[in-house]
């Protein structure tokens, strides 16, 4: 009972770090999940962590907290994704809570110091958005073949010319692909073997 009281605890407060100390949003929080979840807890392969990503982007919600729902269900099940939820969940709430209650929108516009800090911090969010990118791509495996896909969808959703800047449109797209390719791959290595016997 203790021993399962820890790992929870191990999840909310792993998740509540994440949510307290990372600025802007989900994409940037990615590279800090898996450093935690993977490399630090090693509760999850770092391969499964790219296909719970996946589902988490596949989600309707918000990215950070899909993330803490999938990866804490794979870990403790439904309450699992409770914990790892509230966790990323709490520190924005209280840290919008104490800016409602102490600064107004004219402190803030008329704070030379706190105007200087979100200027530091807005560089480094760009560099914990674009981290994952990167290491998210070597762990799918791109090459050649396929460093192309990647590209071409993020210049659509980027034109936004009518349903081709969807991404719901691509997520099912890609499904379908990697499904073709799946078939497409067995009934190939089937041939083979029914050459092979004749």
């Amino acid at each position: 009972m203790v021993n399962t009281q820890t790992k929870y605890w191990q999840l909310f407060s792993s998740f509540f770090k994440i949510g307290a100390f990372t600025f802007g949003g989900g994409w940037a929080m990615i590279s800090i999940i898996e450093r935690e979840v993977v490399d630090r807890h090693g509760w999850i392969k770092k391969e499964e962590f790219i296909d719970l990503l996946a589902i988490a982007q596949s989600l309707p919600g918000i990215l950070a907290v899909n993330i803490a729902v999938v990866v804490g269900d794979r870990l403790r099940g439904g309450l699992g994704s409770f914990v790892a939820a509230l966790g990323t969940i709490l520190p924005s709430f209280f840290i919008i809570l104490s800016i409602a209650i102490f600064l107004t929108p004219e402190t803030i516009k008329s704070s030379k110091t706190l105007t200087a800090i979100f200027m530091g911090i807005r560089p480094a969010v760009v560099a914990l958005i674009i981290a994952p990118v990167i290491t998210t791509a070597r762990a799918a495996g791109l090459n050649l073949k396929t460093f192309w896909i990647p590209i071409v969808v993020a210049t659509m959703i980027s034109l936004g010319v009518g349903f081709a800047s969807d991404p719901i449109l691509y997520i099912l797209l890609g499904g379908a692909g990697g499904y073709i390719y799946h078939r497409i791959s067995q009934y190939r290595i089937a041939k083979r073997k029914e050459d092979s016997q004749q």
